[in-house]
């Protein structure tokens, strides 16, 4: 195993979704709610976030990806919407682990406009305010990180590290 640096303790971040799932059960009192959780890198914020949200809602996942193999810089997105549910009407909170460049919330974003959702905001755990490069921002998010790759938390380099309980950073990695 590589030499990881922890960013974030498992305890840190608990207390951060936790406090995301009061603040979206306020939220969205009272509304049609449908949880899209970007697969893989989502999967284990989608599963403890939907746990603390104490309204009713659904369930779907996106699948997205713009990283292949041992590379840190973002290639060409794919988005698959083929198992969409339902959503013409509904809220739609799109939940993904990261939020980097911003171009994958952006592009899945634009695309579910097409299915006519009431109103579609987002929620991530992780933002990196100073690589952003598209209007949108984040709804919803629990931690500024700096511009380092991080792996943890469902989280991946390499397909490895996603069972990480906390954020790290790889040391001494090189792209």
């Amino acid at each position: 195993m590589k030499n990881i640096r922890c960013l974030l303790t498992e305890e840190e971040i608990a207390e951060a979704v936790a406090r995301l799932g009061k603040q979206l059960t306020q939220e969205y009192s009272g509304r049609e709610l449908t949880i899209l959780g970007v697969l893989t890198g989502s999967i284990v914020l989608v599963t403890d976030l939907m746990r603390r949200i104490e309204v009713p809602h659904q369930l779907g996942l996106v699948q997205a990806s713009s990283y292949r193999g041992k590379t840190t810089e973002a290639g060409e997105l794919r988005i698959n919407l083929d198992f969409l549910p339902e959503i013409r009407g509904r809220d739609v909170l799109l939940v993904d682990d990261i939020f980097d460049t911003g171009q994958t919330l952006s592009r899945i974003s634009e695309q579910l406009e097409l299915f006519e959702p009431k109103r579609i905001r987002s929620a991530v755990l992780l933002w990196k305010k100073s690589r952003t490069q598209v209007d949108l921002v984040p709804d919803h998010y629990c931690f500024d990180i700096p511009d380092e790759f991080v792996v943890g938390y469902g989280l991946d380099y390499n397909g490895e590290y996603r069972n990480l309980p906390y954020i790290g950073v790889i040391e001494n990695q090189v792209s």
